[in-house]
């Protein structure tokens, strides 16, 4: 892998080196979500200075500029801004000084980059015609940031846009692109399950019933909704990440609680998984003579990211042409999940185009010996990944990729937007 590239960057050595300690001092001062008020100001400060009108505390704290530059599409970029309720072990000389608050997502890497991509925008004006709205969207870990911003307003503020881009940094090798056309990032379903048994004392459980030993049978027959009632052919993930019940080994309690991620990418697979969950958890708790049945309450809703394949299409090479070619690969369905498709529609059928992709982040001198993809694939598992108390993407050269790929593809789509990238019709 050749970690000498040079990419198509034309902002000049200063503001680069501006944007670096911008990062810095994110990484340093992290926010957790929907309180991320100083990043929000810092990006606020960044987009009057380049010109563009700003609307700030759109969902409580999320900020966006819009640039006009004649006629033309609106194409909308975004990027997250809050970081994770986790102590940070990664040891760099910006580490975080807010304890048991980490950017262990990289989501400062992603608000440095839609910056500098601001920036670059207005410094090239002449070669575009259009409208830029950038998005520094709160609250994304928790999954409410892109719905509290459209129920804020968002639209009513700035015009809807005709494209949505973004990016998320991940531990591939920095100047390599993963995009994939179609289902991208899984739908994610949090789910909080309550059932409901009858307390007593430990010594006389005939005279209880029992929810601990309820809850266990349910954990272990939910394992099977994947392994026997979803087809091979089918992606999905269920996980029971919590379990929680009673005080006191000799008080059995009179009720457990359990939290349940689904992801999936297909609709119908999501619904089938859903009626599964529903199901076993009712039948476990008649199965155990339950005295009321369970509340089964949907906490998170997130829709799958979908990236519309021709604007894929178009755009494949426009980043090929930042990082090279041979340096754009498909990283395969991801599991993680992403609210941005909010900021696009509610579901593809709905919406406008969506591109979104990974931005590399790992020291590409680690793979700059490696010759083929199942060595790098191999290299990257072993890094620290995104939710890490040691991840960080490197600075050098994921900041400079990063702006270089919003800002090309961005004005790829202010050019062709018109008649290449088609959504659905808008009311």
């Amino acid at each position: 892998m050749n970690s000498d590239r040079h990419y198509r960057l034309v902002m000049d050595d200063h503001s680069l080196s501006r944007l670096a300690d911008i990062y810095r001092d994110l990484h340093r001062h992290p926010e957790l979500s929907m309180q991320e008020t100083r990043t929000a100001a810092i990006a606020a400060d960044w987009l009057r200075e380049h010109g563009y009108a700003v609307h700030t505390e759109i969902g409580t704290t999320g900020v966006v500029g819009v640039f006009h530059n004649g006629a033309g599409a609106t194409v909308l970029l975004r990027a997250d801004i809050d970081a994770l309720p986790l102590t940070e072990a990664t040891e760099l000389d910006y580490a975080s000084e807010t304890p048991g608050v980490m950017h262990a997502c990289g989501h400062d890497m992603h608000a440095a980059c839609l910056m500098g991509a601001a920036a670059e925008l207005v410094a090239h004006r002449t070669s575009w015609s259009g409208t830029a709205v950038v998005v520094f969207q709160p609250g994304e870990e928790i999954g409410q940031g892109a719905q509290a911003m459209v129920d804020g307003g968002l639209y009513d503020l700035v015009p809807r846009p005709d494209v949505v881009l973004g990016q998320h940094v991940a531990p591939l090798p920095a100047g390599v692109i993963g995009l994939r056309s179609g289902p991208a990032f899984a739908a994610s379903d949090v789910l909080r399950v309550t059932m409901f048994g009858r307390g007593g004392h430990g010594s006389r459980p005939e005279t209880t019933v029992d929810p601990v030993v309820m809850a266990a049978s349910t954990v272990l027959r939910l394992q099977t909704v994947v392994s026997r009632e979803t087809a091979a052919t089918d992606t999905a993930v269920l996980t029971v990440g919590s379990l929680h019940a009673g005080t006191k080994a000799n008080i059995i309690p009179d009720r457990a609680e359990l939290a349940l991620n689904l992801r999936t990418y297909d609709e119908a697979v999501r619904a089938r998984i859903l009626e599964a969950v529903t199901r076993i958890v009712n039948s476990e708790a008649a199965a155990s003579s339950a005295p009321a049945m369970p509340t089964i309450e949907r906490t998170e809703v997130l829709p799958a990211v979908v990236n519309d394949p021709s604007a894929v299409d178009m755009l494949r090479p426009v980043l090929e042409d930042v990082v090279g070619r041979g340096h754009v690969v498909d990283p395969g369905t991801v599991t993680g999940s992403e609210d941005v498709g909010i900021l696009a529609g509610s579901t593809p059928s709905e919406g406008v185009p969506l591109v979104f992709w990974l931005l590399g982040g790992a020291d590409p001198e680690l793979f700059a010996h490696l010759t083929s993809a199942e060595q790098v694939a191999e290299v990257a598992a072993g890094l620290p990944s995104n939710h890490s108390p040691f991840y960080a993407p490197v600075i050098d050269p994921t900041l400079t990729v990063g702006i270089s790929a919003l800002t090309a593809a961005a004005k790829k789509c202010f050019a062709r937007a018109g008649d290449t990238v088609q959504g659905p019709p808008r009311s």
